[in-house]
């Protein structure tokens, strides 16, 4: 076979490789919940957990979980996980991630929404990625507003 004739062909098989690559419906991820883990010194970490959704026919095997959580446009924490999973064609998982908040983090976001004010409509962005491989990765983002309860007078 002429190197052309090879070159040619790998061509072939390097566009058709890469066309089964487009055409895929964005991951809907949700932070479906927070749970408190210990933390060391002045750090506080969570539990993240993350609802994804998978709005394609193909299943997404995925290797590791980052992401960084972003409130009142400042960053807050992030977190890795090394845990594995599939979240299956038109399915959904729950994904588990710890993450840290350092103590800076913390007196800045104090620091901005001081004032006593009840903390409603605050913005949150949500970024990171599903880890799987050279081609694989799948990055995902959310973003919403955050409203805690006022507290209740008691009679």
């Amino acid at each position: 076979m002429s190197a052309t004739r090879l070159f040619l062909l790998l061509w072939a098989l390097v566009l058709a490789g890469c066309s089964s690559f487009g055409g895929r419906d964005p991951l809907q991820v949700d932070l479906a919940g927070m749970e408190p883990l210990a933390g060391e010194g002045l750090e506080v970490r969570f539990t993240l957990k993350l609802r994804v959704q998978n709005p394609n026919e193909s299943a997404i095997h995925y290797s590791g979980v980052a992401l960084e959580l972003e409130v009142n446009d400042l960053p807050l924490a992030s977190g890795v996980s090394s845990q594995g999973g599939t979240v299956a064609g038109f399915g959904e998982a729950l994904i588990e991630v710890p993450v840290t908040l350092s103590a800076f983090s913390v007196l800045r976001q104090a620091w901005n929404l001081g004032g006593g004010a009840p903390l409603q409509n605050v913005p949150y962005a949500l970024r990171g990625k599903l880890g799987g491989g050279l081609w694989g990765t799948r990055r995902f983002s959310d973003a919403g507003v955050l409203s805690l309860p006022e507290p209740r007078d008691t009679p």
